[in-house]
């Protein structure tokens, strides 16, 4: 969609919106929201981020609404619906015929995959720089494919998977449209140098729409073909279709079962919260862990020993029992719901702050308190899932394997769970109704 915003022309697409959203928290709300993926955000905040003009009186709220609209997002203002989702408005108009292909008739000559934020810190091979769960997927998906593959660096263009590159920081979406102009010519030189004549080929591409059009507008007119079977799709579904042409689900889940079990992927709060939801604003499944400090602290309020390491298991994100689908993430679940100041919205919030409050000899639980204590003792495993649907009983298996201690539903009744079941209606009460629907989340 192409705009004029104070007299400077602009160009975005859904995906550019929700790319330059990615890192940041949405701010209060104070009338209208529009919702991107599930999260509500200020209507002037989104365009603010999404076209980098800090400057909000630049724009008024009502043409900010009407851009975001004609994007295909939902609109409202306290608890009503504005407007309904929509299909985005079709783009002007291309001078040249050539279009990109949805979906191959063939098998993809050559693979390309985008570049991700997440790096590592040192150099390495390309095909491990890049550290994000969904680059991983796409890098899956181009090895598995049997066909040559090569990543899109916003920094040096072509690179093959072997080729050794150090960290940068460059993002597509963020330069100008001469810069895309000429990274895109680049790339289609460095193409052909690396496979041969592109009048033929078809060029299968796993990346954002900055990506794709800018290398389209380049190979096109060579006589590429070229494919985006993502295009128009949201980044839960994007990895829910890699997921669907990965293992089947018992091997998922063991898959899963291990990620959650491997102690070294565990990271500080501290640490989850300077992320700002990098690559967590999905459904998925998460293990919390705790130190020997911790555990004592847990094994003196609960009467039961509780051995340092993993304690909790949850999902988040899940297909509802209902059918309807959940707005939920693993950023929104940890950060809002754990990390909350209430207990009656988290299931292992509630019960450890019982299990504290007993060890300290506490009549109620302190809100203030369990959080500190929770940033000091506890680390947590997050695991992106994109497959809403079949997310619940991905988490029974697991469960069923993993046996975490504080868990109560889909486990056995131990005596150690019959314990922390007492302290639970002792210190919190009845379980409220969202407690209820969301059993172990």
């Amino acid at each position: 969609m192409q705009f004029t915003l104070d007299g400077e022309p602009f160009e975005l697409t859904p995906d550019m919106v929700r790319a330059r959203i990615a890192n940041h928290v949405p701010e209060p709300i104070r009338e209208y929201w529009v919702e991107i993926d599930g999260v509500r955000w200020p209507a002037k905040q989104a365009i603010a981020l999404a076209t980098g003009v800090p400057d909000r009186q630049r724009f008024q709220s009502q043409s900010a609404r009407r851009w975001l609209a004609n994007l295909g997002f939902s609109i409202g203002r306290g608890q009503q619906l504005v407007t309904a989702p929509g299909p985005p408005r079709a783009p002007a108009a291309r001078s040249r015929s050539a279009a990109v292909t949805k979906t191959p008739q063939t098998s993809p000559d050559v693979v390309l995959v985008g570049c991700v934020k997440s790096k590592l810190s040192h150099g390495a091979p390309a095909k491990d720089l890049y550290t994000s769960d969904y680059f991983k997927k796409m890098r899956a998906y181009a090895e598995a494919s049997g066909a040559p593959w090569f990543i899109l660096s916003a920094e040096h263009g072509l690179v093959a998977p072997d080729d050794w590159l150090e960290p940068y920081e460059r993002y597509l979406p963020d330069t100008t449209r001469e810069y895309r102009r000429s990274w895109g010519q680049t790339v289609a030189t460095q193409l052909g140098e690396a496979v041969g004549p592109i009048n033929g080929l078809v060029v299968d591409i796993h990346a954002g729409a900055a990506y794709v059009e800018s290398a389209e507008a380049a190979l096109a007119p060579l006589g590429a073909v070229v494919v985006d079977q993502l295009k128009g799709l949201s980044f839960g579904r994007r990895l829910s279709w890699y997921l669907r042409r990965g293992a089947d689900s018992h091997s998922t889940a063991a898959k899963v079962t291990e990620q959650l079990q491997d102690q070294s992927r565990a990271v500080a709060l501290a640490d989850l919260l300077a992320s700002n939801g990098a690559d967590l604003r999905s459904p998925g499944m998460y293990s919390w862990w705790v130190d020997e400090v911790g555990a004592e602290d847990l094994s003196r309020g609960l009467g039961h020993e509780i051995a340092a390491g993993l304690i909790y298991a949850g999902l988040a994100g899940a297909t509802r029992s209902g059918g309807s689908e959940s707005s939920n993430t693993l950023w929104g679940r940890i950060t809002t719901m754990h990390l909350g100041k209430r207990h009656e919205f988290s299931t292992l919030r509630r019960s450890l702050g019982s299990i504290l409050a007993s060890a300290h000899g506490s009549s109620a639980i302190d809100e203030a308190e369990l959080t500190g204590w929770m940033h000091a003792h506890l680390r947590v495993v997050t695991i992106p899932i994109a497959d809403a649907d079949t997310l619940d009983a991905l988490e029974s298996e697991i469960l069923a394997a993993l046996d975490p201690p504080l868990n109560l539903a889909k486990v056995s009744k131990t005596p150690p769970r019959l314990r922390l079941s007492a302290l639970r209606k002792q210190y919190a009460g009845k379980p409220t109704v969202v407690e209820e629907e969301d059993q172990d989340g």
